[in-house]
C-alpha cells in the first residue's frame, strides 16, 4: 500500500510540481473560453477545472492525466443553459456524474478494446488539428507584435531544453510563459492578455445545491443532456487515457477512470462548476513538462485556484501569444506524423478508417461522432475480411450417391450468403453430409443460412446429415435453428428462422 502511494504520488515530486504549474497557467484561458462557449460566467469553468483536477487526482484510474472543463462538453451545454439557465446545468452535471459512476460499475471502460488503433490515431490527429485551429482567432487581425511573441515562444519551447544544465531543470513551456510575460510588461507591449478573456473569481467556490424542482419534469429536461455529457466525457477520457498510456509506457484502469470522472463531476456540480472530462491537450502538456504521477494532476488544480485568487493581478497580464505558442507545441506534439508516412504502407481499409475519423471530428467538432464513425467502419472492414476466411470443399463417393461438404472458417452475417452459394442443390444425390468440424457459427444469420441449405436439399429429395458442430455452434443452432424441428419448411418460408 505504502509503495503504491509512493509510486503514484511522490516518485517524481519536482517534475510533477513544475508540470502542474504549467498546466494551471494553460488551463485558465481555456476554462474561461469554454465557459463563454457554454454561455455561463467564467468562474463556472474555472471552478469546474479546479474541482475536477483536485478530485480526479485521488479517484481517477490514470495517474498524470489532466481532467477539467473542456470544449467538447461545453458545446453540449449551450441549449440547456440558454433555455433553462445555470441551475439546470448544475443539476445535469450531477446527473452526468451519477451516470458515469454507473458506467464504471458496469465496466463499460472495457469497451475501449473494441476501438482499433487506426481510430485512436484518427482521433489524435483530429484533436491536434482542432487544437491548432482553436489558436487561429488569436493569430488573425492582430498586430505584428503577436506574431513575434508567438514565434519567440515557440523558439523558447523547442530550444531551451538544449541549454546545458538549466535546460533540464525547468520545463520549457513554463519558461516561455514567464519569460514572455516579463517582456510584455517590461516593454508595455499592447497585446491581448488573459485578463481580456474575462473576469477571474475572487473567492473560493462554495457548496451549491442546484435550485431546481425535484420532479419528473426536471429529470426529463436534464436527462438527455446528462446522458450526452456522460457519453462524450467518458469517450474523450478513455481515448486520452489510451494516449497517455502510450506516451508514458504505462497502463491505466479504464473502469476506475469512469467512476473517478463521475465523482469529480458530482463534486464540480456541487461547487458551482460545469461538467468536464480528461483533456488531451493539457495531458500532453503535463507529460511533456515532466508530469507523471497523481501529484501533477493535484498540483495543477491547487496552483489554478492559488493563481486566480492570490496572484490574479499578475496572471491577467500573461500574453495570450505565450499560451498560443504552448498550444501550438501541443498540437505539433500530439499529431501522429508517422500516420502520414505510413499511408503507403498500411492497408487501404486502415487508412480509410483513420482519415474518416479525422474528417468527421474536424468537420463536426464532435469527438463522439467521429470515433463512432471510425469504429463502425473498422467493424465493417473487419467483418468483410473475416467473411472471406471461409472455404467449402466438396467430394462425392464412388457410386455418386453421397456428396460431402467440408466447411472451414467462420459463418456469420457477412459470410452467410457465400455459405449458401457454395452448395449445388440441383445435383442428383441420395445423401448430403455437411461437415462442420472446422467451422463456427456465430449468429442467427448463420443459423438461418444452415436452415436454408438443409431445407433446400430435402426439397430435392436428398437426406441431409449435419455433423461436427462444436459446442458453442451446436447451442445456437439448437436454440434458433428450425431444420430439425417439425414444419421446418413452413417456418423457413414464413421468416421465423
Amino acid at each position: 500500500m505504502l509503495k503504491t502511494i509512493q509510486n503514484q504520488w511522490f516518485s517524481n515530486i519536482r517534475g510533477d510540481l513544475l508540470a502542474g504549474m504549467v498546466v494551471a497557467l494553460a488551463l485558465i484561458p481555456e476554462a474561461i473560453a469554454f465557459s463563454i462557449i457554454a454561455g455561463v460566467d467564467p468562474k463556472v469553468g474555472l471552478y469546474a477545472s479546479f474541482c475536477i483536477a483536485m478530485i480526479i487526482a485521488f479517484v481517477g484510474g490514470r495517474p498524470g492525466m489532466i481532467s477539467a472543463a473542456t470544449g467538447a462538453m461545453a458545446l453540449l451545454m449551450v441549449t440547456l443553459v440558454r433555455e433553462h439557465g445555470l441551475e439546470y446545468l448544475l443539476a445535469a452535471t450531477l446527473l452526468t456524474g451519477v451516470l458515469q459512476i454507473i458506467a464504471g460499475y458496469l465496466q463499460l471502460g472495457s469497451l475501449m478494446r473494441f476501438v482499433s488503433r487506426s481510430v485512436v490515431t484518427g482521433f489524435v490527429n483530429a484533436l491536434a488539428i482542432l487544437i491548432f485551429m482553436a489558436q487561429l482567432p488569436e493569430l488573425t487581425n492582430v498586430t505584428w507584435h503577436v506574431y513575434v511573441m508567438t514565434a519567440a515562444g515557440l523558439g523558447i519551447i523547442y530550444l531551451f531544453p538544449y541549454l546545458p544544465v538549466i535546460g533540464k531543470l525547468l520545463p520549457s513551456p513554463l519558461v516561455c510563459i514567464v519569460g514572455l510575460t516579463i517582456v510584455a510588461i517590461w516593454f508595455c507591449i499592447d497585446i491581448r492578455t488573459v485578463g481580456d478573456m474575462g473576469e477571474l473569481p475572487d473567492t473560493l467556490p462554495i457548496f451549491l445545491w442546484p435550485d431546481v424542482p425535484l420532479t419528473l419534469e426536471t429529470l426529463m429536461i436534464i436527462f438527455p443532456y446528462a446522458a450526452a455529457l456522460a457519453v462524450v466525457g467518458l469517450l474523450e477520457s478513455m481515448m486520452t487515457a489510451t494516449i497517455v498510456d502510450d506516451l508514458t509506457d504505462t497502463t491505466s484502469d479504464k473502469n476506475q477512470e469512469c467512476k473517478g470522472q463521475g465523482i469529480a463531476n458530482i463534486g464540480a456540480g456541487l461547487l458551482g462548476g460545469m461538467a468536464g472530462c480528461a483533456m488531451i491537450g493539457q495531458s500532453v502538456i503535463n507529460v511533456k513538462s515532466g508530469g507523471r504521477t497523481r501529484l501533477s494532476t493535484f498540483s495543477a488544480g491547487l496552483f489554478l485556484i492559488i493563481l486566480i485568487l492570490v496572484v490574479d493581478d499578475w496572471l491577467t497580464q500573461i500574453p495570450m501569444a505565450a499560451l498560443v505558442a504552448v498550444m501550438i507545441m501541443v498540437s505539433i506534439g500530439t499529431f501522429s506524423w508517422d500516420s502520414i508516412r505510413n499511408l503507403k504502407k498500411h492497408p487501404l481499409s486502415t487508412n480509410i478508417v483513420m482519415v474518416s475519423t479525422v474528417v468527421v471530428v474536424v468537420a463536426t467538432h464532435n469527438l463522439a461522432l467521429g470515433v463512432g464513425v471510425g469504429v463502425l467502419l473498422a467493424a465493417m472492414f473487419f467483418a468483410n475480411k473475416i467473411g472471406h476466411f471461409m472455404h467449402i470443399s466438396a467430394h462425392i463417393n464412388d457410386d455418386g450417391t453421397e456428396r460431402q461438404y467440408d466447411v472451414i472458417g467462420q459463418v456469420f452475417f457477412s459470410s452467410a450468403d457465400k455459405f449458401v452459394e457454395a452448395f449445388d442443390f440441383k445435383e442428383a444425390v441420395d445423401k448430403v453430409i455437411i461437415d462442420l468440424t472446422r467451422a463456427h457459427f456465430w449468429d442467427i444469420t448463420a443459423v438461418a443460412a444452415l436452415d436454408k441449405v438443409v431445407i433446400k436439399f430435402r426439397r430435392e429429395g436428398a437426406e441431409v446429415e449435419v455433423r461436427g458442430l462444436n459446442e458453442a455452434s451446436a447451442t445456437i443452432v439448437d436454440r434458433f435453428g428450425v431444420h430439425d424441428k417439425p414444419d421446418a419448411a413452413d417456418r423457413i418460408m414464413s421468416g421465423h428462422s
